[in-house]
């Protein structure tokens, strides 16, 4: 998964084919409703359904619906409006590489953005269920059943939406150069080679720009 590819596309005449694709295993299709049953439920509740396309730069990975600002008890007195995650798909081969994770903040973030403090969602109960899933994103139980469903909820308040990356090393400035000597040194001076007649007084040292070596005679 590249994090920078990842996005959500809205679900348009451009990319419901791609969407209406997305099959979760087969072993989980009693845990959630096809994408096909969400679109249509999206078309009859405009103003509550919030479906996106989950996309890995080109490639379709997933398909998420929010419900945002429902009436929860469906009375009409407005005393319980929610918003949360309604569905998520992610694609049979796709699973395991962190795309369930993007869409629950991705909805965090949209709830976040209209002024909401928490995420609602609810999951088929039991083993086979996404309980586990949930539960390691911090959701807690509410103790409430909605249509035999698990009810959680998420905080919204002080939970990050957005993972910054490390922060950068910051390199030490640059060793100051100092300037080159200002006194200039003599030419160097070469040692007479040793020879084993000679005494440490026979021993001369002669400039380098000398034409030739000069040695004192023996004694």
């Amino acid at each position: 998964m590249s994090t920078t590819a990842l996005h959500l596309e809205e679900i348009t005449p451009a990319t419901i084919e791609a969407a209406l694709a997305l099959r979760v295993r087969p072993d989980q299709e009693h845990l959630v409703a096809p994408v096909v049953k969400s679109l249509a439920e999206a078309y009859v509740h405009p103003d509550v359904a919030w479906p996106r396309l989950i996309r890995d730069g080109d490639r379709a990975v997933g398909f998420l619906m929010a419900f945002l600002d429902i009436d929860w008890k469906g009375d009409g007195s407005g005393t319980d409006i929610r918003s949360g995650l309604w569905r998520l798909n992610i694609g049979a081969g796709e699973q395991g590489r962190g795309y369930g994770r993007f869409a629950v903040e991705s909805v965090a973030a949209e709830i976040r953005r209209r002024g909401g403090t928490r995420l609602h969602v609810t999951w088929h109960p039991g083993p086979d269920g996404p309980e586990l899933f949930y539960r390691r994103l911090g959701f807690q139980l509410t103790g409430e059943t909605s249509d035999g469903e698990t009810v959680g909820v998420l905080d919204l308040s002080d939970r990050p939406l957005v993972r910054l990356p490390p922060p950068l090393v910051r390199l030490p400035p640059p060793l100051v150069r100092l300037p080159p000597p200002l006194v200039r040194l003599p030419p160097t001076a070469r040692l007479i080679p040793a020879d084993p007649r000679l005494t440490p007084a026979d021993l001369r040292l002669t400039p380098a720009d000398r034409s030739s070596d000069s040695r004192r005679p023996l004694a």
